[in-house]
C-alpha cells in the first residue's frame, strides 16, 4: 500500500480511489437507512487493523458498544478481541463531549489516539451536531473544528452522515460540511427493472483524482463487495435508472 495512502483493503473500491484514502484526510460517507454506511465504515476498520496494522477508533452516538460488536460479528469481525488487543476503541459519546475532548489538546480523546497509536477513525454520526448548533454558521464551526482536530492528530477520518431520502434526489440539510471534507461519498438506493439495488459515486476527493462511474454494490456475509459500473443506464443517482436512448433503442429493435 501506499504510504501515503490509506485502503478501504476493497479491491474495486480501492481502484476507484487511486488506491485508497488520502492519508490524515476527512471524508464524509453518507447514505439512506440501510444503504451500509456503517458495515463500510466497520469493514474500513477492520481491514485497517488486520490487513495495515493500523488501529482504530470508532465513536458512536447511537449505538453502545455492544451493538458494534454483535454487528462486527455478523461478518465474522471480533471487534470485542481486537479491542481487548488494544487495536480497538469504540466508544459511545454524544457531540458535546467528543468536540471538547478533541478540542483540548489533552482530552481524553485525543490521549486514547496517542497511546493507541490510532491511525482510522470513526464518526457516527455527524447528523447530531445539527441538534447542538444554533443556526448553520455555528454548525460550519463546530464541523471545521472537529475535522480539524482529527486532522491535527494525523488520524485518517470517515465521518457517517444520514440521508432520509431513500430514493429521489438528496434532502436539503443545513449541513455544509461536504465542502469542508476531503471527500465525499454516496451511498444511494436504485430502482431497475422493479427491483432496488444499491449504488455507490465518489462525488468529491480533493487533493487526488479518483474514477467518476457510478458502481453497484453489495452487502455480502463478508463486508462490502463492489461490482461493475451500471452500463446503458441513467439517473442512477436520482434513484429510478432508465436505459439510455442508444440502449433502449437496442432493447427494442436489437443490434443491426
Amino acid at each position: 500500500m501506499n504510504d501515503n495512502r490509506v485502503s478501504f483493503g476493497i479491491k474495486a473500491l480501492d481502484n476507484m480511489i487511486s488506491g485508497g484514502l488520502l492519508r490524515g484526510s476527512a471524508n464524509l460517507l453518507e447514505g439512506a437507512p440501510g444503504t451500509g454506511k456503517t458495515t463500510l465504515a466497520m469493514q474500513f476498520i477492520h481491514n485497517g487493523i488486520k490487513l495495515y496494522n493500523e488501529p482504530g477508533l470508532i465513536i458512536t452516538f447511537e449505538e453502545f458498544p455492544q451493538q458494534y460488536y454483535h454487528d462486527a460479528m455478523e461478518f465474522g469481525w471480533d471487534f470485542k478481541k481486537l479491542e481487548e488487543e488494544k487495536k480497538l476503541k469504540v466508544i459511545f459519546s454524544d457531540p458535546h463531549t467528543t468536540l471538547a475532548e478533541f478540542d483540548k489538546m489533552d482530552g481524553v480523546f485525543v490521549n486514547l489516539v496517542e497511546t493507541l497509536g490510532i491511525k482510522r477513525v470513526i464518526i457516527d454520526s455527524m447528523t447530531h451536531f445539527e441538534s447542538i448548533a444554533e443556526d448553520t454558521f455555528e454548525l460550519r464551526e463546530i464541523e471545521r473544528r472537529l475535522i480539524n482536530s482529527l486532522k491535527r492528530e494525523g488520524v485518517t477520518s470517515i465521518l457517517l452522515r444520514e440521508n432520509d431520502n431513500l430514493l429521489g434526489q438528496v434532502s436539503h440539510v443545513t449541513s455544509k460540511i461536504p465542502f469542508i471534507v476531503d471527500s465525499y461519498m454516496l451511498l444511494r438506493y436504485v430502482e431497475i427493472d422493479s427491483a432496488i439495488e444499491k449504488a455507490l459515486c465518489m462525488l468529491k476527493m480533493r487533493g487526488s483524482d479518483h474514477r467518476k462511474d457510478i458502481r453497484c454494490f453489495r452487502i455480502t456475509k463478508q463486508g462490502i463487495e463492489v461490482d461493475q459500473k451500471f452500463s446503458g443506464r441513467e439517473g442512477i443517482m436520482s434513484g429510478t435508472a432508465h436505459y439510455t436512448p442508444q440502449d433502449a433503442f437496442v432493447n427494442v429493435f436489437g443490434k443491426k
